[in-house]
C-alpha cells in the first residue's frame, strides 16, 4: 500500500484554471476567506441567499450536546418550495426542470411550472392516503421523472423518504421497509435495463409478502405504481394503485407548508460493519443548505446557460443530493437518464451529451475507466463540445483516469473536480473549486469553505504535511447526517467514538495522506466495508447472504482492487462436506455468485468465489481479511505469525491458483 501511496503523490502534473473559466467562476477566494473568519455565520449568510425560509431562523448551529447538532433549528421552510414554486413565482416556470432520456430512446422535457404542478398532484394523492408529516415513504424507482417528482411530494407533505435502489433484492427491500416503518411504497412495474424490461413490482410484492411467524408488523397500508414497462404484474386490491389512474385526477392546489428546519427530510439505507444496513437519517434545513451551496459553486453553475448531468441512480446519495435537491433547488436545467452506459451501444451516454449539449458532467471513476478499456475511438465519434466541467464522485480517481477524463472527454480544457463526501456527509466536503484551485490528477484537494477535517494518528493527533493518516472532520456541517434511524447509540458509536476524547470528531472510516503542500489524497476505506463501482457494500452483508445458502460452512468476504470497479468482491467459501461430492468447487462457485446478486442485489455479486478448505483465523478465531485480500490482489502473503495454523495461507494460494 505504501508504495502504491508513494506512486500517486509523485504525480507533478498541474492544471491551473484558464482565465476565460476564471473570469466568469461564481466562487472566488473571498469564500474561503469569509469562512475563516466566522464559520457558523457563514453558514447562516449561506442558508439565508440560497434558501427561502417560510419562518426566518434566530440561531445558526446548536452544538451543546454533541454528537447531536442541530442547524437553523428555530427556522422553518418547505424543501419542494425551494425546488420548485419560487422558482414559477419568480418568473422561470417555462425553464426546463428534467431532459429525460429513456434507454429505449423516449424523452420528455419537464419544465419547473410542469413538475411543480405533477408535485401538487402527487402531493394531494399523498395527502387521500393518509401519509403526513412523519410517515416514511419507501420509493423503489428507475430513473424515471415520476421518481423525482415521488421524492418531492413527499417531503412536501413533511413525510420521510426512503429510496431503495432499483437493483436491490426483495429482501433487501423487505428489510428497509421494516426498518422505517414505511406506510406507502412508491414503485413500478418495472424499468428499462440493458436493453430489457427489469421488473420491479415483483420484489415489492414479495417483500411485502407473507409475514406470518417473522414477528414484523405489516406498515405498508398502499402501493403506487408507475407504468414504465408494460411488464405483466399482480394485483392487490384495495392495496395497489396505478399512479396514471389517481395523479391525473387530483387537484393540483396545493399549498406547501413549512416544517421545522429539523424536521426529518430522507432515510437512505447503506452498509455498515454488521450485517445489518444502517438507515442514515438527514434533515431538511442544513442539508439543503449545504447541497446548493456545493452545487452551485463545485459545479460553477450558471442556471440560466448550463445543462447539468449527474449520471447516479437516485437510489445513491449521490442522486438525492446532486440530482434532486441540490440542482433543483438552483434552478439547474438538468439531464435525466433512465439506462445504462453501453445500452443500445458503447457511446449512449456520448450521444446523450451532444443531443442536450450538456455542459456539466459528472459521474463515478467507474465508469470512467469502463471507458478508458472502450477507448478514446468511441466518444470521439460524438461532439462533446458543449462540455466546460467535469466531475468525478463515489471513490478516489487514479491519476490516468482523472487525465484521460480531462483530455479526451474534455478536449483538455475542462476542469476536473474531485469530490470526496459520504451518505453520512449528505453534501460534498472536500474538492477543488473551479476557477479558483490549481488542480492536481487524482487528489480530492481541499476542504470547501466552511469545511473543517484534517488527517490524523490513531490518537487523534494531526500526522502534518506528507504523511498519512485517518481522515476526520473536526467541526460540525449543515448537511451533517443526525443519526441512525431508531439506533442513536449505534450513531455514536459507529462514527463518534473513536475520537471521543478530542470533543467532536467524526471518523469518515477512509484514509487518507496530506501531501506537502498539505491537498488530501483519499486512499480507500479502512474498516471493512468495501467501495464498488462508488457503492458502499459491507463484508458482513455479503456473507452472511453466503452463509444463508444451505451449502455453505463459513465465508469471508474481502475487497480487493479492480482497475473498473475501484473494489471487487472476492469470497473465500467453505463448503459443507455432503455438498462437496455432489458438486464441483466451478459448479458451487458460480452458483454462490448468482446466489448473492439474488439475496442482496447484482451490484453485490462477488467477481470471484474460491471454494477452499479452511480459512486463516488467529488464535481468537477473528478471520485475518488482511491476507485473503493479499490472495485476492495476486500480493505475496502478509505475516501469518499470529495464526493458529500458519500453514493455511499456503493451501489457499495453492487453491486460488
Amino acid at each position: 500500500m505504501s508504495s502504491q501511496i508513494d506512486h500517486l503523490l509523485d504525480e507533478s502534473r498541474r492544471f491551473a484554471p484558464s482565465a476565460e473559466f476564471a473570469a466568469e467562476a461564481i466562487a472566488t477566494k473571498e469564500l474561503y476567506h469569509r469562512a475563516q473568519a466566522d464559520r457558523v455565520g457563514f453558514w447562516a449568510d449561506e442558508a439565508r441567499e440560497l434558501l427561502t425560509w417560510s419562518k426566518p431562523f434566530t440561531e445558526a448551529l446548536d452544538w451543546s450536546n454533541p454528537p447531536f447538532a442541530t442547524w437553523f433549528a428555530d427556522g422553518e421552510l418547505n424543501v419542494a418550495y425551494n425546488c420548485l414554486d419560487r422558482h414559477v413565482e419568480a418568473g422561470n416556470g417555462d425553464r426546463v426542470a428534467l431532459l429525460w432520456e429513456g434507454e429505449p430512446g423516449d424523452s420528455r422535457r419537464i419544465t419547473y411550472a410542469e413538475l411543480t404542478e405533477e408535485v401538487k398532484r402527487v402531493a394531494n394523492v399523498l395527502t387521500d392516503l393518509g401519509v403526513g408529516a412523519g410517515d416514511r415513504v419507501a420509493i423503489y424507482l428507475p430513473m424515471i421523472p415520476e421518481a423525482v417528482t415521488a421524492m418531492l411530494a413527499v417531503v412536501r407533505v413533511g413525510a420521510i423518504h426512503s429510496v431503495v435502489f432499483g437493483g436491490f433484492s426483495a429482501d433487501s427491500l423487505r428489510a428497509r421497509i421494516d426498518d422505517a416503518g414505511a406506510k406507502l411504497v412508491i414503485t413500478a412495474d418495472g424499468g428499462y435495463r440493458k436493453g430489457k424490461v427489469s421488473a420491479l413490482k415483483p420484489a415489492v410484492d414479495m417483500a411485502l409478502g407473507d409475514r406470518n411467524g417473522s414477528g414484523v408488523q405489516e406498515t405498508v397500508e398502499h402501493v403506487l405504481v408507475v407504468k414504465r414497462g408494460g411488464n405483466d404484474v399482480e394485483w392487490t386490491e384495495g392495496r395497489d394503485l396505478w399512479w396514471h389512474d389517481v395523479v391525473p385526477q387530483a387537484s393540483a392546489e396545493h399549498e406547501a407548508s413549512g416544517f421545522p428546519a429539523e424536521n426529518p427530510l430522507f432515510i437512505l439505507y447503506t452498509s455498515g460493519t454488521t450485517g445489518k444496513p444502517k438507515g442514515i437519517l438527514h434533515t431538511s434545513g442544513g442539508y439543503l443548505t449545504q447541497t446548493a451551496f456545493t452545487h452551485k459553486n463545485v459545479f460553477d453553475l450558471h442556471p440560466e446557460t448550463d445543462v447539468y448531468w449527474c449520471t447516479a441512480d437516485i437510489g445513491w446519495i449521490t442522486g438525492h443530493s446532486y440530482v434532486v435537491y441540490g440542482p433543483l433547488a438552483n434552478g439547474a436545467t438538468q439531464v435525466l437518464y433512465e439506462g445504462t452506459p453501453d445500452t443500445p451501444h458503447p457511446g449512449r451516454w456520448w450521444e446523450v451529451v451532444e443531443k442536450y449539449g450538456v455542459t456539466i458532467l459528472y459521474t463515478a471513476p467507474t465508469a470512467i475507466r469502463s471507458f478508458m478499456k472502450i477507448g478514446r475511438s468511441v466518444p470521439k465519434k460524438f461532439d462533446l463540445s458543449s462540455l466546460r466541467l467535469l466531475g468525478s464522485v463515489g471513490e478516489p480517481i487514479n491519476p490516468e483516469a482523472w487525465i484521460w477524463y480531462r483530455k479526451v472527454i474534455g478536449d483538455d480544457r475542462t476542469p476536473v473536480v474531485d469530490t470526496w463526501w459520504q451518505t453520512e456527509t449528505g453534501a460534498i466536503m472536500i474538492s477543488a473549486l473551479p476557477g479558483i484551485t490549481e488542480t492536481k490528477p487524482g487528489s480530492a484537494q481541499v476542504a470547501l469553505p466552511g469545511i473543517a477535517v484534517d488527517v490524523v494518528d490513531d490518537a487523534g493527533v494531526h500526522v502534518g504535511n506528507g504523511n498519512g493518516g485517518l481522515l476526520v472532520i473536526t467541526e460540525p456541517w449543515p448537511s451533517m447526517l443526525r443519526g441512525i434511524w431508531g439506533d442513536p447509540d449505534r450513531y455514536v458509536e459507529t462514527y463518534w467514538e473513536k475520537f471521543a476524547d478530542k470533543g467532536g470528531y467524526y471518523f469518515a472510516g477512509d484514509g487518507a495522506r496530506l501531501d506537502d503542500d498539505g491537498d488530501v489524497w483519499l486512499m480507500g476505506r479502512v474498516d471493512d466495508v468495501m467501495n464498488v463501482s462508488g457503492h458502499r457494500l459491507s463484508t458482513a452483508e455479503i456473507e452472511s447472504a453466503l452463509v444463508a445458502h444451505e451449502a455453505t460452512a463459513e465465508a469471508a468476504v474481502v475487497g480487493a482492487s479492480d482497475e473498473t470497479t475501484g473494489q471487487a468482491v472476492v469470497a473465500f467459501v467453505i463448503i459443507k462436506e455432503s455438498y462437496l461430492s455432489q458438486h464441483t468447487p466451478e459448479g458451487l462457485a458460480t452458483h454462490l455468485r448468482v446466489w448473492v446478486g439474488e439475496q442482496i442485489g447484482p451490484i453485490a455479486r462477488p467477481r470471484d468465489v474460491y471454494i477452499v478448505g479452511e480459512l486463516p483465523k488467529t488464535r481468537s478465531g477473528k478471520i485475518m481479511r488482511r491476507l485473503l485480500r493479499d490472495v485476492a490482489e495476486g500480493r505475496e502473503v502478509g505475516d501469518t505469525t499470529t495464526l493458529a495454523d500458519t500453514m493455511v495461507m499456503s493451501v489457499i494460494s495453492a487453491q486460488v491458483k
